[in-house]
């Protein structure tokens, strides 16, 4: 969201070489990405599980297991062509390398409210957080009603396809996964889809300038996704990290390949079977990173409850239900902060 006295936009701050970091940019120390923050060795013996959507049965059984153990994996053989991963990232690319007076006509509109379409710099609405180390746009993609593409740039060839296009295919894979993650609980395939409903997708394209003092910043804060599921992409810098037993483990961009992050509503739908992923994006001062997130989502008029097959005696319901918007309207008011928000919704047992 941008306030009436919008942030200064980090990539303008970037290029003009300051040397330190601005104070609204400082994380507290305990947020902070130090290299003594994790254990080293222990952490770069983990890795995200890479599953391959090519083999079905197999890619079944692989899905189970890192859902239950991480809730975060990499996909390949997913069958979004290579080359419109590529276009989606030049596209992006070459809206921050444009001149700001062009990006500027694209700015989000303050008076629409938390996560507004368009360039943005700043998206929660708290004044007092501490802001993340990036620049974003924002695409509202689905339903079709709410696709507007005279809303993204006209000045990068291609752009506005390319948004469609990719839009149009991520859909297709996000279903496809559900439908995977739903038998693998011994759901209808089609459960959580239906649970979900109507979906709503965002895709952000989000851009992590060169930092002077990347040890006290974050690209992004650390974070579970409010919504069912997110599939997002990396260019070659790395930066993304995931948290696995109490350790940061970094996510290395893999050529072509697809990071799959369950969200809080999959967690309340699953009754914690499978957990959203935490996450974050650390910072460099050599590098600019580009990433791009797909968000399937819910309506906010949905109401999203716990699966009664998951529940039993035994594993009694974890989650109270909720209206989407109120759990939205919940994690813009008062940030993310790792899984707060989905944890304010745990039933005392």
């Amino acid at each position: 969201m941008e306030t009436a006295a919008a942030p200064a936009r980090v990539q303008a701050l970037a290029e003009t070489g300051v040397s330190r970091l601005p104070a609204q940019y400082i994380q507290p120390p305990e947020h902070r990405a130090a290299p003594s923050s994790s254990p080293v060795a222990a952490a770069a013996a983990l890795s995200v599980p890479v599953v391959d959507l090519s083999s079905p049965t197999a890619a079944a059984d692989a899905v189970r297991a890192a859902c239950a153990d991480w809730g975060a994996f990499h996909v390949v053989g997913h069958g979004v062509p290579g080359e419109l991963l590529g276009a989606v990232r030049g596209a992006g690319l070459a809206f921050f390398r444009a001149p700001m007076d062009d990006k500027l006509r694209f700015a989000c509109d303050p008076a629409r409210g938390a996560a507004a379409e368009g360039y943005g710099s700043r998206m929660l609405a708290n004044d007092d957080s501490v802001l993340d180390w990036r620049d974003y746009f924002d695409h509202h993609t689905l339903p079709e009603a709410r696709r507007d593409p005279a809303h993204w740039p006209d000045f990068v060839p291609g752009y506005r396809e390319t948004i469609v296009k990719y839009s149009d295919s991520i859909k297709d894979l996000a279903q496809r996964l559900l439908r995977i993650i739903s038998g693998s609980l011994n759901l209808p395939p089609s459960y959580i889809e239906d649970a979900v409903g109507e979906v709503y997708q965002n895709i952000t394209i989000s851009y992590y300038s060169p930092c002077p003092q990347p040890d006290l910043a974050l690209g992004l804060q650390s974070h579970s996704d409010m919504g069912a599921i997110t599939l997002l992409i990396q260019d070659d810098v790395g930066g993304l990290e995931v948290l696995k037993d109490g350790m940061w483990i970094p996510v290395p961009p893999l050529p072509d390949g697809i990071l799959v992050i369950l969200a809080d509503q999959t967690e309340i739908i699953t009754n914690g079977r499978y957990k959203s992923s935490v996450h974050r994006a650390i910072v460099n001062a050599e590098r600019a990173r580009l990433s791009v997130a797909t968000f399937y989502d819910p309506s906010k008029s949905r109401k999203i409850c716990t699966a009664p097959q998951l529940v039993s005696k035994d594993e009694p319901q974890k989650y109270r239900d909720v209206i989407y918007g109120d759990y939205v309207s919940s994690w813009y008011s008062k940030g993310p902060e790792g899984k707060r928000n989905i944890d304010a919704l745990l039933i005392q047992q």
